[in-house]
């Protein structure tokens, strides 16, 4: 089996050595320095303004261009033809000063609505994310759906489909780099259990469907970096000349 993320050489042609680059990637483990992941089980974010901002910069739309005739959102992350197929959905364990539940966020009007009634417990988180059971303690779990026509509506062809999973990744980076940012240690996962989560979001899952999930938590004290301590994994260098410097 081959090693993941090698890569492949077409069979009869030679690989050459590419030069390293003239500057060296320290800025590069500085960015990589600030993305931080957290212990969901110290909850977060603690306070709503916190959520507020966190969303409104990941999912919210930022300004409105009229093009053709057509008003069209500009938000954080980009989209093909600006259709934005993504929603977003909370499910909030315990944020300070917002009731527990099931939300949609409006993202033209910066607003949250309740989808369902009833109180979001850490073994409804578990059983969203039944293989990621650590992530169950966390105050809110982000979820990404699409809604496919919005793409379909221009892009009437098969491949409109894969747009959808790309910009579900483009919304949930924008949300881990906009958590770190406030200071909050991010985390995403893509085991969900669709079908548990859809019914209780009240989507059908053809129409619009859940894609991926993402949450914060607190950067444990004094970390700057990722919390798992130098020497936890044992890790092999890469001997290429650029991995003395990362």
């Amino acid at each position: 089996m081959a090693d993941a993320g090698t890569g492949q050489t077409p069979q009869g042609s030679t690989r050459q050595a590419v030069a390293a680059p003239a500057n060296r990637p320290g800025t590069f483990r500085t960015c990589c320095s600030r993305a931080v992941r957290g212990d969901a089980s110290r909850a977060t974010p603690r306070r709503k303004e916190d959520l507020a901002t966190l969303l409104w910069l990941s999912c919210g739309v930022q300004q409105w261009v009229r093009v053709a005739g057509q008003r069209l959102s500009l938000k954080t992350s980009p989209s093909g033809g600006a259709r934005h197929p993504i929603e977003c959905y909370l499910a909030v364990r315990d944020v300070k000063g917002l009731a527990s539940g099931l939300y949609h966020y409006a993202a033209d009007t910066h607003a949250l609505g309740r989808v369902r009634p009833g109180r979001v417990t850490s073994g409804r988180l578990r059983a969203y994310v039944p293989r990621s059971g650590h992530f169950a303690a966390a105050s809110v779990m982000v979820f990404f759906t699409a809604v496919f026509e919005r793409q379909l509506w221009r892009y009437p062809y098969a491949r409109a489909y894969r747009a959808a999973l790309v910009e579900a990744g483009h919304v949930c980076q924008t949300f881990c780099l906009a958590a770190t940012w406030l200071g909050l240690a991010p985390f995403s996962v893509m085991g969900l259990a669709d079908s548990r989560i859809e019914k209780d979001l009240g989507i059908d899952g053809i129409a619009e469907s859940v894609l991926y999930a993402a949450g914060v938590g607190v950067r444990p004290r004094g970390a700057t970096w990722a919390p798992l301590a130098r020497g936890t994994l044992k890790a092999f260098g890469n001997k290429t000349p650029l991995s003395r410097d990362i």
